[in-house]
């Protein structure tokens, strides 16, 4: 029992400093450590730190260069956990005091995690940060300031469904009469994005239409986007948007819907987006054509081969 006793002290004093050098591999590095029977190192893997008072996420030493954080952040100043809506009182009355005299408030926030490759994913708690924190990096009024500098770019790239442009008669029409058109208008629009981190709902809403009859005229902008006639009344009513060609031929007619839009940030209050969605359709081939008139002595039934009669040689 003594010779062992003796080998514990000689062991004890050789290696002093092993647990310590193996906690601070840990801490210094954030990676997971593996150490295997017979191994006289350890191996830390790289991965990246990430600092809940900045938000922001950086390589760890050992990371190769050029490696993404596969993972994107949220701070959800909500204090929503898993998408549901029951407060969490810790993070409201989190007291989050300046760091230095004079300094700013921070903002106490719940962190959640995604994988960076998903657009609109599903957000969970980021699990090396447990309860509400302490940000103070001003990112809550500057993400909505960044957002609010590119929520119009983002807006204007949105999958938007124009409607179609719809003529009556179509495709061939009567120089002479009124040409109703309108459009298949789809209403509202919304569309869920993450932005910066956050989660932003837009709302886009057609509010003029501008129509280009081909001939040189146009009509618009105007709240109006016009309605179907039923067929009598073709090329005998006049409507807010139809239009009288003057001459025959095939025009190239088009329609220009006009969206504005509003959005929020992580459910907060709609704001305005300033500026428009302008979005063109396709052109529409439009062919006006002329009537004639003459005296027949008989009708088609009479004679099939009659003027103007369906299939006749003129």
């Amino acid at each position: 029992m003594k010779t062992l006793r003796t080998w514990l002290i000689v062991l004890l004093i050789a290696f002093p400093f092993a647990p310590e050098g193996a906690a601070r591999a840990a801490n210094d590095d954030g990676g997971q450590i593996t150490v295997g029977r017979g191994e006289t190192a350890l191996r830390v893997g790289g991965t990246f730190k990430f600092d809940p008072e900045t938000g922001e996420s950086s390589p760890s030493p050992g990371t190769s260069p050029g490696a993404e954080d596969p993972n994107q952040y949220m701070a959800d100043v909500h204090c929503r956990s898993g998408g549901s809506d029951t407060p969490d009182k810790g993070c409201l009355t989190l007291d989050c005091p300046p760091k230095t005299p004079g300094g700013q408030e921070g903002t106490p926030v719940i962190w959640r995690q995604a994988p960076k490759s998903i657009t609109n994913p599903v957000w969970t708690d980021f699990p090396a940060v447990s309860g509400p924190t302490c940000l103070y990096d001003p990112q809550p009024e500057n993400v909505l300031a960044n957002i609010a500098a590119r929520i119009l770019t983002d807006f204007r790239q949105l999958p938007v469904n124009p409607g179609t442009l719809q003529t009556q008669p179509a495709p061939n029409t009567l120089k002479g009469g009124p040409t109703n058109f309108y459009t298949t208008t789809t209403g509202e629009q919304t569309f869920n994005l993450t932005i910066l981190g956050q989660n932003v709902h837009l709302t886009a809403t057609p509010t003029s239409y501008t129509y280009t009859y081909g001939d040189g005229t146009t009509l618009g902008p105007t709240p109006t986007p016009g309605q179907p006639l039923p067929q009598t009344q073709w090329l005998t009513t006049n409507t807010r948007t139809s239009h009288t060609y003057t001459q025959t031929g095939n025009y190239q007619t088009t329609l220009i819907t006009t969206f504005t839009g509003t959005y929020t940030v992580n459910n907060g209050p709609p704001l305005p987006i300033s500026g428009t969605l302008d979005i063109t359709t396709p052109p529409t081939t439009i062919h006006v054509w002329k009537t004639q008139k003459t005296l027949v002595a008989d009708t088609c039934q009479q004679n099939p081969n009659s003027w103007g009669c369906p299939g006749a040689t003129q």
